[in-house]
């Protein structure tokens, strides 16, 4: 017997699809209310993450509504700092807060001698979400990229200007390579515990690369992912990474080249037919609708789902968003999405 195609693997490996796998990011959350009645059963955001019966839950529920082409493990890139020590809250309507890093006794108070045992719960779950899905459905997990998950740990918050690491980056240098060392030390163990688990591809989400400077692109984007991919790869060849550069349109080209990521994952600042010009044909390419346009759905919408998809006819594509789905999207303006990308009229 032979095995079950994966669309999303195979796209991933080069193969140019007439319809397009599709997966779109935070396909698990709140905009969902089989989610929301979830969330309630534990006390706080690490808590719901770390309890594997309710990751898999989460996981599995935009997969049984929707039949995504993959799921993608539900988790946080938070919870890498949350391991190696340093203190991680979640806020209602504030989002994380975390105790910040800003001088090398911050980063010598980290430490990752129960990193793996504070994450094992993650890869019980990535287990128990493999064996739940389709044979068909393809299972993605992920981490932070050490940029965007040292923004956090350094700025204290979210927030998009950044000015705080950025100064660092710039006038303290050996404080920031050596925190960006650790992260990519912790995050290619993290990563490779999850295929090692059954994660069948892998994400790298660098949120706030849009925040970098060309200046230092190359240390703080580029060049820690590409050593997370060839750890990762160096173990686990045949697994396939897409990187997500968000907000980093003029370096797609040369990320593609230098990290060795299958796929890049195109945010809806940057014109995808752009990104299929200076991206190596044999790298996939990921996107790009813009979430707004899911909120509101209808015409619009649909319009525009069809022309990215016929922009990226014969080549390797896999449909996704921009950036997450907003929570007051109605969840039949998903499914009528999935729907047109599949083809209906």
């Amino acid at each position: 017997m032979s095995p079950v195609s994966k669309p999303f693997l195979e796209t991933l490996r080069g193969q140019a699809r007439a319809v397009p796998p599709i997966w779109i990011m935070r396909q698990a959350g709140r905009y969902l209310p089989e989610y929301r009645a979830l969330r309630l059963k534990a006390r706080n955001f690490i808590d719901f993450c770390l309890t594997p019966e309710l990751a898999i839950e989460a996981t599995l529920q935009p997969i049984r509504r929707y039949g995504f082409d993959a799921a993608i493990l539900f988790a946080d890139i938070l919870l890498i700092p949350h391991a190696l020590g340093q203190s991680v809250a979640f806020l209602e309507g504030e989002g994380p807060k975390l105790e910040p890093i800003r001088d090398a006794a911050g980063l010598a108070r980290l430490s990752d001698a129960r990193a793996a045992e504070i994450l094992s719960p993650v890869m019980e779950s990535v287990r128990g979400i493999r064996a739940s899905l389709p044979p068909e459905t393809a299972l993605i997990g992920f981490a932070g990229a050490p940029w965007t998950v040292a923004t956090y740990m350094v700025e204290g918050a979210g927030g998009s200007d950044h000015t705080i690491i950025r100064r660092m980056a710039w006038q303290e240098p050996v404080l920031f390579d050596a925190l960006i060392d650790r992260l990519v030390e912790a995050t290619s163990a993290y990563l490779m515990a999850q295929v090692e688990a059954g994660a069948e591809a892998l994400q790298i989400f660098d949120t706030w690369a849009g925040s970098v400077p060309a200046g230092l692109f190359e240390r703080a984007v580029t060049g820690p992912t590409a050593r997370i991919v060839a750890a990762v790869k160096a173990n686990h060849p045949d697994v396939p990474i897409i990187g997500f550069p968000r907000g980093a349109g003029g370096h797609l080209g040369p990320y593609a080249r230098a990290t060795g990521v299958d796929g890049i994952g195109v945010d809806h600042m940057c014109d995808i037919a752009f990104a299929a010009t200076v991206v190596p044909p044999n790298v996939a390419l990921q996107g790009n609708l813009d979430p707004v346009l899911v909120l509101d759905g209808g015409p619009v919408m649909e319009d525009e789902a069809r022309r990215i998809v016929a922009a990226m006819k014969g080549r390797p594509f896999i449909f996704n968003l921009g950036h997450g789905v907003t929570p007051p999207t109605p969840p039949e303006n998903v499914a009528r999405l999935v729907a047109v990308v599949r083809g209906a009229n």
